[in-house]
């Protein structure tokens, strides 16, 4: 029977007509709307972020900090991986009330971009001798599959530049309202159970797309993903576009296609489009969901202006349709959605074997921190053992590949006498922490350093506890960090503590997840946790799971089922 105007079935439809109607003067460029309406957009307009490169080069890098234009600082800079960090010294209440000049510190972070989490012995000691000379020794690893320098000076850029690209690395839109890094399975070509390499399909996207003027002016930043681990390693739910490995019953191994997933202050899963596409067609049909992004996305309002609130307006079949009829001039296949995920970690730490027959060893620093000195040291235990390869991870982690049976042994205690853990602790292994107030100026807690405590906290007072538990920490509410699809997410603010007096602390959120079951965690009304209880507090919930869960339940499953007063 067909839907009628009562059914559920009709019901989204209508909304999103309300809702397309609503917005109309978003700033959509396909309907006529090139007018600029907020200062980005102006910027943009007055110069593509690309051309600042030249700027930097001829004039910022010799005439220093002081001569740099605001918008090309806090700009078009952007588009080549540099963000100004924050002044040392300033709380987190001063966050949102001191003017951007006030916060910035002379000063950059600097991002290397990794796209599918690729990596050579020799690119990596390069990323640690760049750390050790130019950014006091820091290089931490994002759950983007990126590295990021601090403390670099606009008088090193343009040689830092020449280094990383002498080895085939890139800052290019590593930041700005760009695409972003291309997320790939770190293990893809080597995982015995991968459905299929989405390799070539990375390299492709990245030789069309990045650093091109086509695609340079987006109405806020393109991130994407694709994957053929049965793992679902990229956290796709939560890309703009995101290609999943999937076997299709008369086609075989190609991707389900999945858009419009972003957390933030707005968060949103992604939606399947019901497609299957071959590795041939992934790269097609990235550049036709971005140049979507580029033409009808929202450029009015910058809360907006992510490709997360076109997919809500319109819908999957609309953006489907959209997709094929205006941009690939053609019907794409349908196709199965992903299996189960096949293991409760994605993040591939451990010892494993590749189908070749030789090893990867995956570890885990602590939330991501490490140093540039042990960067180098990585490269050069990853060569004496054989490999010249290797991988970071979405999960802020790193693998050794190619290695022969009789030198896993070896490997395995290098790495662990660097304190880079191959059989962590659950607290270990699933504790991420974004930058913090440390360098970022949206920051209003630290989070790397708390991070680190409340690990070895947890390590000492729960040595026997042994499921898998992800605790992510955010120092804002932009959820960098992921922190709405963890089991203890914990979102930074200031808060009270029990004198009265205003500290840093922490929103919790419990029982978010990723995965075929993925959704969001739960909010316990008036429940905040300062950060020096922050230990005590999550001692105690993961007691609770502990003693109240049944046979194979998960974290979230329990929380799903808890009482309040048990989450407390």
């Amino acid at each position: 029977m067909a839907a009628t105007p009562e059914t559920p079935a009709a019901a989204p439809a209508a909304a999103a007509r309300r809702k397309t109607g609503r917005h109309r003067g978003e700033g959509q460029w396909a309907v006529g709307h090139h007018t600029p309406l907020n200062g980005n957009e102006q910027f943009k307009k007055d110069d593509d972020g690309l051309n600042v490169r030249t700027r930097i080069e001829t004039i910022y890098s010799k005439t220093g900090f002081d001569s740099i234009d605001p918008n090309d600082l806090r700009g078009r800079m952007r588009w080549w991986g540099l963000y100004t960090q924050r002044k040392p010294g300033i709380d987190g209440g001063k966050t949102a009330i001191l003017e951007p000049e006030e916060l910035d510190d002379k000063y950059f972070m600097l991002r290397v971009r990794i796209d599918g989490g690729r990596l050579t012995t020799e690119q990596l000691r390069v990323i640690g001798e760049i750390s050790e000379e130019f950014a006091r020794g820091t290089a931490d690893l994002t759950d983007r599959q990126n590295v990021q320098y601090h403390w670099i000076r606009i008088e090193d850029v343009p040689e830092i530049w020449r280094r990383l690209e002498a080895v085939g690395l890139s800052t290019t839109e590593a930041c700005g309202d760009t695409p972003r890094v291309i997320l790939g399975s770190p293990v893809a070509g080597i995982a015995q159970d991968e459905i299929i390499d989405g390799t070539p399909a990375i390299e492709e996207i990245y030789r069309r797309i990045v650093g091109n003027k086509d695609f340079s002016n987006l109405p806020r930043k393109f991130k994407s993903a694709v994957s053929g681990s049965p793992l679902l390693d990229v956290a796709h739910e939560i890309n703009d576009i995101a290609f999943v490995g999937v076997n299709h019953p008369e086609h075989g191994p190609g991707f389900d296609v999945w858009v419009g997933g972003g957390l933030s202050t707005n968060p949103k899963l992604g939606v399947r489009l019901g497609t299957w596409v071959s590795l041939d067609e992934v790269p097609d049909v990235y550049e036709g969901v971005i140049s979507i992004f580029r033409d009808y996305g929202y450029r009015r309002l910058r809360t907006r202006a992510r490709l997360k609130f076109l997919v809500a307006d319109w819908g999957a079949a609309k953006f489907r349709q959209v997709l094929e009829d205006e941009y690939l001039k053609r019907k794409l296949t349908d196709g199965p959605a992903p299996e189960q995920p096949s293991g409760q970690w994605r993040d591939h730490v451990g010892v494993h074997q590749q189908k070749d027959g030789k090893f990867y060893v995956g570890f885990a620093p602590r939330v991501g921190r490490v140093d540039g000195a042990t960067l180098t040291k990585i490269a050069d235990i990853a060569e004496q053992h054989g490999s010249g390869r290797l991988r970071t991870t979405a999960e802020q982690k790193m693998i050794v590949l190619d290695i022969e049976a009789d030198r896993v042994d070896s490997v395995v205690a290098a790495l662990e006498a660097l304190d880079l853990r191959v059989k962590p602790s659950p607290f270990r292994r699933g504790t991420m922490a974004c930058t913090g107030i440390e360098f970022c100026k949206l920051a209003i807690v630290e989070t790397k350093g708390r991070g680190a405590s409340l690990i070895d906290e947890l390590e000492r007072r729960l040595p026997d506890f042994a499921e898998p538990l992800t605790i992510n920490i955010n120092g804002c509410p932009n959820a960098c960090a992921r922190i709405q699809v963890a089991d203890i997410g914990l979102k930074g603010q200031l808060v009270l503590d029990d004198e009265g007096n205003q500290v840093e602390g922490y929103q919790v959120h419990l029982g978010g997840a990723l995965g075929l079951e993925a959704g969001f965690g739960r909010k316990v009304r008036g429940l905040k946790v300062t950060s020096a209880g922050l230990p005590d507090y999550v001692e105690r919930v993961v007691t609770r799971f502990s003693e109240q869960r049944e046979d194979g339940e998960r974290f979230a499953a329990w929380v799903s089922r808890a009482k309040d007063e048990d989450l407390s």
